[in-house]
């Protein structure tokens, strides 16, 4: 199985990612990662990606998300996905992955970035996610307002893998 992780900056894709895939003995991979120097730039400048910036971003997690598909192995893949347009593209390459929708209201994630440290987002730019979100219809929908492993219970119940995340963790 195949999970991406979708969400706003701040949302705690990273953590629960980490988290979950631990949990499971699965593949984590940070959509991060894969952003051209040149996007890493310009987030770290103040300014919003667009559209045009994405693309490689984008066409290198659906390589990613294909490459897994392909050889039936599992993982956990945090991406912010924040348009159906990215996630009907990311999903082309892996057309069996779930998409979980990390949800937050823009107070909580506020929040959450003002206490990060070291990562290239810039808090003032959660306001263009925040416009950029378009909330999914078809993914699973889990809250983060809560600590951790509650979130990550709430994805493993979601995704139906409670035993085998109680089963593995031991």
């Amino acid at each position: 199985m195949i999970v991406i992780l979708m969400g706003v900056s701040g949302a705690g894709k990273t953590a629960v990612g980490e988290r979950l895939a631990a949990r499971l003995g699965w593949a984590f991979h940070d959509g991060d990662d894969f952003h051209p120097e040149a996007n890493v730039r310009k987030m770290a400048a103040g300014e919003p990606l667009d559209d045009e910036d994405r693309r490689p971003w984008l066409a290198a997690i659906r390589e990613l998300l294909a490459a897994h598909e392909r050889e039936g192995t599992d993982a956990v893949v945090a991406c912010s996905a924040l348009k159906e347009s990215y996630r009907s593209y990311l999903l082309s390459g892996a057309p069996s992955a779930r998409t979980v929708y990390l949800r937050g209201t823009p107070a909580l994630i506020e929040e959450r970035l003002s206490r990060r440290r070291g990562h290239f987002f810039r808090a003032d730019l959660l306001a263009s996610q925040f416009a950029s979100l378009e909330e999914p219809s078809s993914a699973l929908v889990v809250d983060v307002d809560a600590e951790l492993d509650v979130v990550v219970a709430r994805v493993l119940a979601a995704l139906d893998l409670s035993d085998l995340g109680s089963r593995r963790s031991r």
